[in-house]
């Protein structure tokens, strides 16, 4: 993993996608931190921070496109596949480089509340707190745009995928809002999210006989649950999908400057999960 993380941290830095995304993050945060706190006069660094998360969804793409999809298309990832290394690490490997490359700005904007306590009052706790999960909010959208990339050889389709599925994630409470609050409607809901679920699963196991047995114990679950107490299922599928909410969780900080431990900790698992689908891909392709 040592060794995947240096040649990763050094290709970022010896061509201009690291730099890009270094200069471009710290401007956004410059010119936002200018106008919120610096002209404004607003105390709270946190709603800088807030103002720069839709920079995100042009440059984590940009950052990640070529994580894995350029090894597949350049045919080098035969050599990882094929290595003493194992895969866990080889991903790892990847994905604390691109963190490497995101805590550079991050750092340079810890400096931020120590300006605004030069000028007046600032708050430690909230602005540090609220960095924290600006960090770990992008770390999962890195994670994010790493599976997209293992899932294709092309940088392009890896960039607009990343690019697309950041953007329902930052109108997912908008989306959340428009679904059926009815017990029937929610009960269709999860059909079709159990459905999305096996998908997955088809593509990452390959075996339509595993992919079918969920699939049928899953609406067999449902319906099982649904026949015992309909009432329940109302409301269901909002309050279900509402509760991976990423914006939540960091406006949980920003904007109410509360440490939310729960918001944190599904962002971790939400990392762990995406690093592990990515290695699922992986060692998938390594079995073909």
């Amino acid at each position: 993993m040592k060794a995947i993380y240096k040649r990763e941290l050094r290709a970022y830095f010896n061509s201009m996608t690291g730099w890009i995304f270094v200069a471009a993050l710290t401007v956004f945060i410059g010119i936002y931190f200018t106008a919120y706190n610096l002209l404004n006069g607003y105390t709270y660094f946190s709603y800088a921070l807030n103002a720069t998360l839709m920079v995100f969804m042009a440059l984590v793409p940009v950052l990640t496109m070529r994580s894995l999809a350029e090894e597949r298309h350049s045919k080098t990832d035969q050599l990882l596949l094929t290595s003493p290394a194992t895969l866990t690490g080889v991903v790892l490997g990847k994905y604390f480089a691109m963190l490497t490359v995101l805590a550079a700005p991050v750092l340079l904007a810890c400096l931020c509340p120590l300006i605004i306590r030069m000028n007046g009052t600032a708050h430690f706790k909230a602005d540090y707190a609220t960095l924290l999960i600006y960090f770990m909010l992008a770390a999962v959208e890195i994670a994010i745009g790493m599976l997209v990339s293992a899932l294709t050889e092309s940088q392009v389709i890896a960039a607009v995928g990343t690019f697309c599925l950041l953007l329902v994630l930052y109108l997912w409470d908008g989306l959340v809002s428009l679904l059926p609050t009815s017990a029937i409607g929610s009960l269709a809901g999860l059909f079709v999210v159990l459905l999305l679920v096996c998908l997955l699963l088809n593509a990452l196991a390959g075996s339509w006989k595993l992919t079918g047995g969920v699939l049928a114990l899953g609406i067999v679950a449902i319906l099982g649950f649904y026949i015992k107490d309909s009432s329940a299922f109302s409301n269901l599928l909002p309050n279900a999908l509402g509760s991976f909410s990423l914006l939540g969780a960091f406006n949980s900080f920003a904007t109410d400057h509360v440490f939310d431990i729960p918001g944190l900790l599904l962002y971790l698992s939400l990392i762990a999960l995406l690093v592990f689908l990515t290695v699922q891909v992986l060692q998938k392709r390594r079995w073909n």
